[in-house]
C-alpha cells in the first residue's frame, strides 16, 4: 500500500497485489507489470490486481478503483508525471473519481 496524494480534500492510495510478495512496476510509462520477488508461497491473502482508494474527506466517503476503472486512473498518473499538474487540477480530477463514491470511511 502506496499513498500517493495527501491534501485537506483527498487522500489517494494505490493498493498493490500482493504486497510485498510482487515487484509491480511501470511498463511503458503505461501499465502495471507485476513480477514474483521469489518463489515463497505468501503466508497471508493478498490482492489479485492492484487497485486506487479515493478518499473524500470533506464528504468522509471513499471509492475503491480497480479493473479498468484502475487502468484509467493509472494512465492519468502517468499523464501527471509527463506533465506535472497544479494541485487544482489534480483535486478537480479526484472530485469527479469522487463523485462515485459511496462507501462511508470506516477505521479498523
Amino acid at each position: 500500500m502506496n499513498m500517493l496524494y495527501d491534501s485537506d480534500s483527498f487522500v489517494v492510495v494505490h493498493m498493490e497485489p500482493h504486497a510485498g510478495d510482487i515487484d509491480v512496476q511501470m511498463q511503458d510509462g503505461v501499465g502495471l507489470v507485476a513480477r514474483p520477488k521469489d518463489a515463497t508461497p505468501a503466508a497471508h491473502p493478498a490482492l489479485e490486481r492492484h487497485g486506487f482508494e479515493i478518499v473524500d474527506k470533506r464528504s468522509g466517503k471513499e471509492v475503491y478503483l480497480d479493473g479498468s476503472w484502475a487502468e484509467l486512473f493509472q494512465q492519468q498518473i502517468a499523464a501527471w508525471r509527463a506533465q506535472t499538474p497544479t494541485q487544482e487540477e489534480v483535486e478537480d480530477t479526484l472530485e469527479r473519481y469522487a463523485e462515485l463514491a459511496q462507501n462511508p470511511v470506516v477505521m479498523h
